[in-house]
């Protein structure tokens, strides 16, 4: 990956007036598709998309520089690791301490994602966190000990009981951002 020191530029949408199969069409798909298992993995991944391997590889570098892709890391199934058991948390937070009420729970290691949202009339929550431990105490434990120390007596668990669907998004045609379509465009 990039060293932190050069200087790259942001992601170019080459191959303007490809079409389906231009250059940034591509790189994108690329970007999207899983790493394979492989002695060289980048190169594999660039032959299947028709690229060369340092043509994705920089463009790629130029895709984190540029905050388009924040990282590049394994994607592991939590529940396989002994993470059984999750819960989105629902956390009603005066708008004055949402920055730091925010701030504090994303850096807590329990929580995987931490988000603001408005609160709706009849649900008054605006922090929505997602909690994975091993157990249903364990997870209880975490969210109680979260509240006291962040003073938060008003919050939900929302606990997961069936997975229907899980997966990251991709980019197709009006889809695309900006960044990363032919034209610049975003379709």
């Amino acid at each position: 990956m990039p060293d932190e020191n050069s200087e790259i530029a942001a992601p170019r949408p080459e191959g303007r007036g490809g079409g389906p199969e231009g250059l940034a069409t591509r790189l994108r798909q690329a970007a999207q598709d899983d790493l394979p298992v492989a002695a060289d993995p980048f190169r594999a991944l660039a032959d299947k998309h028709g690229i060369g391997e340092q043509e994705l590889l920089q463009w790629l570098r130029d895709a984190v520089h540029a905050g388009v892709i924040r990282r590049y890391g394994a994607l592991v199934s939590h529940r396989q690791l002994g993470f059984a058991y999750n819960a989105m948390v629902v956390w009603q937070v005066p708008p004055e301490r949402v920055e730091e009420v925010g701030q504090a729970l994303a850096e807590d290691p329990g929580v995987t994602h931490c988000y603001e949202r408005p609160p709706a009339p009849a649900f008054p929550y605006n922090l929505y966190t997602m909690i994975h431990t091993h157990t249903e105490e364990e997870c209880r434990h975490k969210v109680e000990h979260l509240a006291h120390i962040l003073g938060l007596p008003a919050y939900e668990m929302l606990v997961s009981t069936r997975e229907f669907k899980k997966s990251s998004p991709t980019y197709g045609p009006g889809l695309t951002p900006p960044i990363w379509a032919e034209d610049g465009s975003g379709e």
